[in-house]
């Protein structure tokens, strides 16, 4: 009975591992269930909420009849930084390690790409010091987990008040600037491109797009294709077992962290440069990095998984305007992102729950 109970456990275990797409989808489908169901008690009609996500993502207006571009191109724009937060969220997390800091490693990369567009004038070296800042920042809290022992958590978000406030702090002695803003950047140091803007009717999608693309190729290629990845994702499962194998857990978690802050580096550079005609000097957060929390979990970590979630949350974000003129409380689009955050946090009860019902079921058939 032992073994044979085993084996119905294994199977179990197996079939929901290999379907954690399935459930991010039946988590997604349960967010938008009950925030229909809110508007409906609340005496709103569901149906502007849906329109105004169709507009978005086709830009079709069922209410006039009409087409606009622009709608697509912003829905892209709002998603960039979302799914390069998210995989920065990720890659950490697929190695054991839970990066709340994303937030500040944005700001570092944003900061960096910032600085240099105002006195080099070049995307290519602005790009490339937002990622490295953001590795940078990334990195130190990895040497305090592999070194010292210290919780990344408690790291990473300490960390955010101290990149925003060095921001600060560098922004403002920038020669020419204000307490809102620096002065323009020259046309060689933008992202933004007249091609992709005229094909979407003049939104602000920008060449940042063929970085995000080619990030979550990378992320792909590491994290699944090669011999670090393995290293990271083997350390994630068993820290003890990678360390018995002969691994280097210590090295992997700084690099793991590192490279996580260089997705979030990006993530800067991408809103700064691509959006942006001139540098900012940020008063708070902007959010995109705690958003890349729940994109990730949404996600499941992984490369294509996190594109599609960091799509669906920047539809949402975008919809915002569209659902208030539908007389749909922008408030919506939250609740749906934290309904699908924590059903995604009850899998593992739902692990729990179909393990119950397996053994109950064995014990029932024997007797």
């Amino acid at each position: 009975m032992t073994t044979r109970l085993n084996k119905i456990e294994n199977k179990t275990l197996e079939l929901l591992t290999s379907s954690d797409a399935a459930v991010s989808v039946v988590v997604v489908f349960f967010g938008f269930l009950i925030a229909t169901l809110i508007l409906l008690i609340i005496g709103r009609n569901p149906a502007g909420m849906y329109q105004a996500m169709l507009q978005v993502v086709s830009g079709f207006d069922l209410r006039r009849g009409t087409w606009n571009a622009r709608y697509i191109g912003e829905w892209l724009v709002i998603s960039m930084p979302l799914i390069l937060c998210g995989l920065s969220m990720g890659f950490s997390a697929r190695a054991g390690l839970f990066n709340i800091g994303a937030e500040g490693q944005y700001i570092a990369g944003l900061t960096a790409a910032q600085i240099i567009a105002v006195f080099y004038s070049n995307f290519i070296f602005a790009v490339l010091g937002a990622i490295i800042a953001g590795s940078l920042w990334g990195g130190i809290a990895g040497i305090l987990k592999a070194r010292y022992r210290v919780s990344e958590v408690v790291t990473t978000i300490m960390m955010n008040y101290i990149a925003l406030f060095i921001h600060r702090i560098i922004t403002l002695g920038i020669p020419g600037s204000n307490t809102f803003r620096t002065p323009e950047f020259s046309a060689a140091a933008s992202l933004s491109s007249s091609t992709l803007a005229s094909i979407t009717n003049n939104s602000r999608l920008n060449n940042g797009i063929w970085f995000v693309i080619a990030a979550i190729i990378i992320y792909w290629l590491i994290m699944e294709k090669s011999t670090l990845g393995f290293s990271l994702r083997a350390a994630g499962f068993n820290r003890e077992a990678a360390l018995y194998s002969g691994m280097h857990v210590k090295t992997n978690i700084t690099i793991a962290m590192a490279i996580s802050g260089a997705f979030a580096g990006l993530a800067g550079a991408v809103v700064s440069l691509g959006v942006f005609t001139h540098g900012r000097v940020l008063s708070a957060f902007e959010g995109y990095g705690f958003d890349g929390i729940a994109v990730a979990l949404g996600g499941n970590c992984t490369a294509l998984g996190t594109a599609i979630m960091g799509l669906l949350f920047g539809m949402l974000k975008s919809a915002q305007p569209l659902m208030q003129s539908r007389q749909i409380p922008r408030e919506i689009v939250s609740i749906i992102m934290g309904l699908v955050v924590i059903f995604i946090a009850l899998r593992p009860g739902i692990y729990m729950f179909v393990e119950w019902r397996s053994r109950t079921k064995i014990k029932k058939e024997d007797k």
